[in-house]
């Protein structure tokens, strides 16, 4: 096993020109990227499998969005806590405890036998990915430094997109032959051989704090991360207003007393006043709207293609490939523009040929649209979020100091969870509304007498309406033309919401980070004053 020995010493992130990379090397990348692997392809493997999942449990379609976002909920609620517990236990200790707790997570999920208990056991695999991913980029940071660290950082970000990205085209494979809950075992053997080439490969305790860790602030970000997500997923939904109000209540009074406590507890689990630096509080939001955008995106089209233009699972699923081809051909020239340009004009280049795809999305993607057509867009999302991801996550990496390496590592893991599941959940909620609403008005300009049983059901989401379209063969033709006629008016609601929220990321950027320079000068004053209240000896 590879020993504390091995390992240079970190030089910081104001370290100009300088690189270093631990012993075996290589070695140790490719096993962080594996176990970050684990976590990302849980991200998106359901989303192919929903449309079974809905007509196998007969679920709303708000039943379905929390499916689908319960993964990233759990792993955006716990990073925050668990990336400190890493940087004070030990983060290789994290990671195998994650690897671990991954695989009954992925067997509950498989065999549930219900929506209710399919939710819970995403949930608990979000939480082990909470112990796992953060960790990842951690070691990065603590390991590599330099133009070393970039590279290292824009191939952990080009692979661990591109395998969230190809999480759709796994579960179409095996939903050809297999049972919808076939998508939630696809992890297990790379948790295993996760769990074995950590415990042989990556170093303990690097550079790691004996601080205590916040644990109340914790538990305070836990339950306002997880209160907001699920309120977004209620809010749309008549009878759980009530209840999405209350859990937003929560929410806002559980962010008051963490940002309370964050000032004054000796040992923040968040150092505000790190939180505060420019190239790491616009960088996080900027990625927050980046791989939120990925994830959501994700998540409308896999039942875009299978409701509406009647995609089998496994070309639904294959479709995706555009979007993870150029995210991996993109992401490492991301670091050579960084190095060149500096993040900001990076950020903006991924920024904008995003917007250029919600813009495709709202013009291309209707009914009876050719490949070519849905392609176009993925594309550019793929391309987008290539440039943006390596810039995001550097700039966060490169603000703190390295004993601070978790809370780094816990925000750009942030980016991609809390964004997944705020874009996720918004875009499902937008989804669920606007079908909704077209299903309603198409139920009244019929001028059939539909009993208000039957017109919940037919609003309920697509799920329910094909189920009831298969027992009434008679009017099966004019119920599936209503239900996909209503989906495509829910997910333009979703892109162009998408298509706002990365205007208003790309303004942020504009004005707010700074340009190469200043982002040099920013980062060597940032060393020095971590430099002068850091303990001696």
């Amino acid at each position: 096993m590879t020993t504390d020995a091995a390992i240079p010493a970190p030089a910081g992130p104001g370290s100009g020109d300088v690189s270093t990379e631990p012993t075996r090397g290589r070695a140790v990348l490719l096993t962080l990227i594996l176990v970050a692997a684990v976590a990302n392809l849980n991200l998106s493997v359901a989303n192919v499998a929903l449309p079974d999942i809905g007509k196998t449990f007969g679920s709303s379609q708000t039943v379905l969005d929390l499916v689908a976002v319960g993964y990233s909920l759990g792993l955006a609620a716990s990073v925050l806590w668990f990336g400190a517990l890493g940087d004070r236990h030990g983060r290789k200790l994290m990671i195998l405890g994650g690897m671990f707790l991954s695989m009954p997570a992925c067997l509950v999920a498989a065999y549930a036998p219900s929506d209710a208990v399919l939710f819970g056991a995403r949930v608990v695999g979000g939480l082990s990915a909470g112990m796992a991913y953060p960790t990842t980029l951690a070691l990065i940071t603590a390991l590599w430094s330099g133009p070393a660290r970039t590279r290292a950082i824009a191939l952990w970000s080009a692979l661990g997109g591109g395998i969230a990205a190809l999480g759709p085209m796994v579960s179409g494979l095996l939903l050809q032959r297999f049972w919808w809950g076939s998508v939630f075992l696809v992890t297990l053997p790379l948790a295993v051989l996760a769990l074995v080439l950590t415990w042989r490969l990556v170093p303990a305790h690097v550079y790691e704090t004996t601080e205590r860790v916040d644990n109340l602030g914790g538990v305070l970000s836990a339950l306002s991360i997880g209160a907001l997500v699920v309120a977004i997923n209620f809010v749309t939904v008549a009878n759980l207003r009530t209840a999405a109000l209350v859990l937003l209540a929560v929410a806002l009074l559980g962010l008051a007393l963490f940002v309370l406590r964050q000032r004054r507890a000796a040992n923040p689990l968040y150092d505000l006043s790190v939180a505060r630096r420019r190239t790491f509080w616009v960088a996080a939001c900027a990625g927050i709207i980046v791989f939120g955008s990925l994830m959501g995106i994700s998540f409308v089209n896999q039942q875009y293609l299978q409701n509406v233009l009647d995609y089998p699972s496994l070309n639904a699923g294959l479709a995706i490939l555009p979007a993870v081809v150029f995210m991996v051909l993109v992401a490492p020239h991301s670091a050579t523009l960084v190095e060149r340009m500096g993040s900001r004009a990076t950020l903006l280049a991924g920024q904008t040929l995003l917007a250029l795809a919600f813009v495709g999305m709202l013009l291309l993607w209707k009914q009876g649209s050719a490949y070519w057509q849905v392609a176009i867009p993925l594309c550019l999302m793929g391309a987008g979020v290539g440039l943006a991801g390596t810039p995001s996550s550097n700039s966060l990496t490169g603000s703190v100091p390295v004993t601070r390496a978790g809370m780094a590592s816990g925000t750009a893991d942030l980016q991609r969870d809390l964004g997944g599941a705020f874009m996720t959940s918004v875009f499902g909620a937008l989804l669920t509304a606007g079908y909704a609403s077209a299903m309603g008005n198409a139920i009244a300009a019929s001028g059939q007498d539909v009993t208000s049983s039957t017109q919940n059901t037919l609003q309920l989401s697509y799920a329910s309406a094909a189920d009831l379209a298969s027992q009434h063969p008679q009017y099966a033709q004019q119920i599936i033309a209503a239900a996909k006629q209503s989906f495509l008016q829910g997910d333009q609601w979703a892109y162009v919401a998408g298509l706002v929220a990365v205007v208003v990321g790309g303004g942020l950027v504009y004005f707010a980070f700074p340009r190469k320079e200043q982002e040099a000068q920013m980062r060597a004053e940032y060393v020095a004053e971590d430099a002068a209240v850091a303990p001696k000896g």
